[in-house]
């Protein structure tokens, strides 16, 4: 287990050159498999999530090489095999293989993935779909035979707009018969980005970005060349952190739409920043305006920048609310803010954040991928030293964190416990 450790209070300046989005690549890199021939992805960070995918693609014969931030892969041999749980539980993502293999060979078997744990993520959605495709599912406890005789297109509407349910849909309908409507989709720039790739391929995908997205199946999908769209979650972390501790902090090869919903709560707080065409500037600001959020589906608030702002709200002259529609249980990080001096309340799905807060250094843990990136920011803006145990979470999202803050005046490193 590893730990970062921050001499926190020191200026960021200088450029931050944001990585390929982590949960684009941990689509793409499954969807890769129902290519009938080799493919290369570009841009692919280099963080562990995607080290537990290429273990699971190796698993199934694949044959993977990664020269730099550039992933080759080729599936043409692949075994269609059960995925174990000792694998497919280091990672939400994992079930993309689901659909990728059930598109491709019709019968997948593999235990229910893992990840962060924030709350209740179901794969109903997912399953809806498939079965909509005249799939059948059986499950024995934590693991699922998912199996069709041939898959067939058909209308798909959503409970919820899912990304996971848009995604798998789309990746298991790419090859199937007919027509397939996704009604209530999931508008995610990710989702973009694999509906892109597919099409590069040859698959025939239409309206990805919309509720509503349409999908006419072919039988085969080529080689290929695409990138993964810079991380708008790594960006909007970085963006906070320079308005806690920046002084013209600029973050670069972004696309600023992406995280427009940031960036409007951004300005309506007071913090001073320049938004380019592929950047932002940012400087920590005095005398901030407190702020109400709500996180929605894109292009809303993204949850996943829910706990990134909150040290910043913490900083705020009065009180913010911030109220988390997604993940019911994503404020695992408040009590570590508030001995790091901050003063949060939570009452069930909402948080107020009286402010101001100055911090100062305490010893914290990160409970999941984005808590973690929260307690660093708090960390670098901090008075003394912060110590952050189980940063093992950290390090699945974000790609040479330590280097990237090291190379603006942050003062931090990472040790063994």
């Amino acid at each position: 287990m590893n730990k970062i450790i921050i001499e926190g209070n020191n200026i960021l300046s200088g450029e931050i050159s944001i990585s390929g989005a982590k949960n684009s690549a941990v689509a793409l890199v499954p969807a890769s498999l129902l290519s009938d021939d080799i493919v290369e992805i570009d841009n692919i960070p280099n963080i562990t999530d995607i080290d537990a995918l290429n273990e699971i693609l190796k698993y199934l014969g694949a044959k993977v090489k990664r020269d730099g931030s550039l992933m080759t892969i080729d599936s043409t041999n692949i075994k269609n095999k059960e995925i174990p749980e000792s694998i497919s539980s280091k990672l939400r993502a994992s079930y993309y293989f689901m659909s990728s293999l059930l598109g491709k060979f019709k019968h997948v078997e593999m235990y229910f993935p893992g990840g962060c744990s924030i709350g209740a993520r179901p794969i109903d959605q997912t399953l809806k779909g498939f079965r909509a495709l005249g799939a059948t599912v059986i499950e024995e406890g934590n693991k699922f035979i998912i199996d069709a005789e041939e898959l067939v297109g058909g209308n798909v509407t959503l409970d919820v707009p899912s990304v996971g349910a848009t995604i798998n849909t789309i990746l298991a309908s790419v090859k199937a018969k007919g027509r397939t409507v996704i009604n209530n989709a999931a508008k995610e720039p990710e989702i973009v980005n694999v509906a892109t790739f597919l099409n590069q391929m040859g698959a025939n995908i239409k309206g990805a970005g919309t509720s509503k997205i349409i999908i006419n199946g072919v039988e085969k999908l080529g080689k290929c060349y695409s990138e993964v769209i810079p991380d708008r979650i790594e960006a909007g972390t970085y963006i906070v952190a320079g308005a806690l501790a920046g002084d013209k902090l600029k973050i670069s090869n972004i696309i600023p739409e992406h995280v427009g919903a940031l960036l409007s709560k951004l300005k309506e707080i007071g913090v001073d920043m320049e938004v380019g065409e592929d950047y932002v500037v940012v400087s920590k600001t005095d005398n901030l305006k407190p702020v109400r959020i709500k996180t929605l589906g894109y292009p809303g608030f993204a949850t996943d920048l829910q706990q990134i702002i909150t040290p910043l709200l913490a900083t705020c002259n009065g009180k913010s609310v911030l109220e988390e529609t997604i993940y019911e249980n994503r404020f695992q990080n408040v009590p570590y803010l508030n001995d790091m001096g901050a003063n949060i309340e939570i009452n069930g799905r909402k948080i107020f954040i009286n402010g101001p807060t100055t911090f100062k250094g305490a010893t914290v843990k990160a409970t999941d991928l984005r808590a973690g990136a929260c307690l660093v920011i708090a960390g670098l803006a901090a008075e003394g030293k912060t110590t952050i145990t189980n940063v093992e979470y950290v390090l699945r999202g974000y790609e040479n964190i330590i280097e990237k803050l090291t190379n603006v005046g942050a003062k931090l490193k990472m040790e063994e416990e």
